[in-house]
């Protein structure tokens, strides 16, 4: 207290509550870095401990089965120590937990932070920290999915766990056209003090924080694209890959580690599905004119060609323009042509 008081009085003043700035994040960050404990084994103390119970049932029956001969300054301090010894065993035996495969737990003493046991087994630790359970396990889950969690009183289920169907979020893309859009994430806890101390619900923030950065995604580039820009529709993997890592730097802080986010759903809404389907099929319509005219030219041109090389007529100027206009009219044409016989002369 008086140091506080000397820094006060020569200027140097703690930042209370200030937790934006990057020093604050680095002693946060080196404040909260997971430490691995390896606990004793359980069996020995529960052994242990319930060797004491007995024995405390022992003395105190002795005691009180004893008190006329033994006196009541003996029977009193036979039945207190059988009292403490008792106390003491099931305090003890609350020190005793079970860790299941991929589950951790952060162990706290009196709210100061003491470590984390990763390792599954059965452990004894001090009887007086308080463990919170962290799952390590691969889970994944949708954008635009709300999971309601199962509810007990008494030790039975009141309201099972239900999960809502997947809507994705509407989101206008780099060009301001609405699209709906979804996405998978895959995650798993690394920092399981991380995970419990930085940020209120890990599992919460982990949806939150991939919802907006999806968002942020899809308003950075267009639904669709001509030339080789990068889009949503077309570059699949570039687009998965740069997703996965604006998750990762937004969830870096929970201990949080992002092993694969994919697009899910995409598709325009539906106030333009419409007129956006009919500019495609335009697009389509185009691309696929424009390859038969290509082809169209290449064989007017080697028909010409055979006619010149075989001698089979001579053309003028005039008569070769009009026999290319009607073979391109006749390869172009999206209907069966009609022919027109010349019964009379060639000219």
């Amino acid at each position: 207290m008086i140091s506080l008081w000397y820094r006060i009085y020569l200027g140097d003043f703690p930042t209370f509550g200030r937790k934006g700035s990057l020093v604050d994040r680095q002693e946060t960050a080196s404040r909260y870095l997971e430490k691995p404990i390896k606990p004793i084994s359980g069996w020995g103390p529960l052994i242990l401990f319930i060797s004491t119970m007995i024995l405390a049932v022992v003395f105190f029956i002795t005691g009180a089965a004893n008190a006329e001969r033994l006196g009541p300054i003996l029977t009193a301090a036979f039945c207190i120590t059988a009292a403490i010894v008792l106390v003491g065993s099931i305090i003890g035996l609350v020190g005793l937990m079970a860790i299941a495969p991929n589950q951790a737990r952060v162990l706290l003493l009196f709210g100061d932070y003491k470590g984390s046991v990763l390792d599954s087994g059965f452990y004894w630790v001090n009887p007086f920290y308080s463990g919170t359970k962290v799952s390590l396990r691969i889970r994944n889950f949708e954008t635009g999915v709300t999971t309601t969690p199962e509810q007990k009183v008494a030790g039975q289920v009141v309201t099972t766990k239900t999960r809502s169907p997947s809507r994705p979020s509407k989101v206008n893309d780099r060009d301001g056209n609405p699209i709906e859009i979804s996405a998978v994430v895959v995650w798993k806890v690394v920092n399981t003090a991380e995970a419990t101390f930085e940020v209120d619900d890990y599992e919460d923030f982990v949806s939150v924080q991939s919802e907006a950065a999806l968002r942020s995604l899809a308003s950075r580039h267009p639904y669709d694209s001509e030339d080789h820009e990068i889009s949503l529709r077309g570059s699949t993997q570039e687009i998965s890959d740069q997703l996965q890592v604006d998750i990762q730097e937004r969830l870096e802080v929970a201990g949080v580690r992002v092993i694969e986010a994919r697009i899910s759903h995409l598709a325009y809404a539906p106030e333009i599905a419409a007129a956006m389907l009919q500019r495609q099929q335009a697009h389509a319509v185009v691309a696929a004119r424009s390859k038969i005219v290509e082809g169209a030219v290449g064989m007017v041109q080697m028909a010409l060609d055979h006619l010149s090389e075989r001698k089979i007529v001579e053309l003028d100027d005039e008569r070769r323009a009009a026999m290319v206009s009607n073979l391109l009219v006749v390869l172009c044409s999206d209907r069966h042509t009609q022919p027109v016989v010349n019964a009379g002369s060639i000219y």
